[in-house]
């Protein structure tokens, strides 16, 4: 029997493949039990991994799972279910009729910008609520953002590597997690992970949603990682009123970098309009309160 048509746990019966990626498969099933349909992720293994590299895989499985399933919010995939397979976690989840951005953006081209600032209010909305409930993403790309075919909902997928608050890290010493293009220089220089990081992959996610390119591609690995680190993103052309929302996700320096409710405010001011009103009143406010917001508290004047 070929996957297709395969029934897992007795009760998810495999139909058909939605996509693939370097760590597993999505799949369409049927819930036989619920008689609803779901999503289903099998993993990849190859044959040179060793058994230290498949547990390690394997938790990092149960974790995506647990990250996710930790998040209460329309804009995160709702995990249903994880069950084993010859020995591998399976995760089911919800299955929303969807195409991902980076689908979108390559075979239809760029978005417009009032598009994307409602997709990107639905992203910055479900980060702040991954955060709260101490997620950190950690991937956030175009490849992880679906849009449902009725556009109704934005919803932020593939916790992979997400980190969890009280967990230990599953990477080698050395290892790079995520992807490069829109991974934060920080990052690239061997810092920790914050909700720092997770708002620069938010501010190269809308660039590449709405001028189709990644801000900062090059041909090599090492020249992408050279270009987050030391240049700026490559002039905007297309993105007209989120242009300089866009520059303040991806300041270079993590004090200066916009937060995710200032994001959130900007978006809900730009969804729908055409052009940047030159005195936008949602503005002003948001750019004076970058700063502040990234003040370690030490430096705040006591109360009282």
């Amino acid at each position: 029997m070929t996957d297709e048509d395969r029934l897992l746990a007795g009760r998810y019966r495999l139909t058909r493949q939605l996509g693939r990626g370097g760590m597993g498969t999505v799949w369409l099933a049927e819930d036989t039990l619920l008689g609803r349909r779901v999503a289903v992720k099998k993993l990849h293994v190859a044959p040179h991994q060793d058994d230290e590299e498949r547990t390690r895989l394997y938790e990092r499985t149960r974790r995506e799972a647990r990250s996710a399933a930790r998040i209460s919010h329309p804009g995160v995939i709702v995990v249903h279910d994880v069950v084993e397979e010859e020995g591998r976690p399976c995760i089911v989840m919800e299955y929303v009729p969807s195409r991902s951005l980076g689908d979108v953006v390559r075979e239809d081209g760029p978005l417009a910008p009032g598009d994307v600032a409602r997709s990107g209010r639905a992203m910055a909305s479900a980060l702040r609520a991954a955060h709260a409930a101490g997620v950190l993403h950690r991937d956030v790309k175009p490849a992880n953002v679906l849009l449902s075919e009725d556009g109704e909902r934005t919803v932020l997928t593939d916790f992979g590597i997400a980190a969890a608050s009280g967990t230990t890290t599953l990477t080698r010493t050395g290892e790079f997690v995520g992807s490069i293009n829109y991974a934060a220089p920080e990052r690239m220089q061997g810092g920790e992970s914050s909700p720092a990081s997770d708002v620069w992959g938010l501010g190269a996610t809308l660039y590449e949603a709405v001028e189709g390119v990644a801000p900062f591609r090059r041909s090599s690995w090492v020249e992408t990682a050279y270009a987050t680190a030391s240049e700026p993103p490559r002039p905007m052309e297309r993105a007209g009123v989120l242009g300089e929302l866009i520059e303040g996700l991806l300041a270079k320096d993590v004090a200066e970098r916009l937060t995710l409710e200032q994001a959130e405010e900007w978006l809900a001011g730009a969804a729908g309009t055409v052009a940047l009103p030159s005195q936008a009143p949602w503005r002003e406010p948001v750019r004076a309160a970058a700063a502040a917001a990234h003040r370690p508290a030490a430096a705040a004047a006591p109360s009282g």
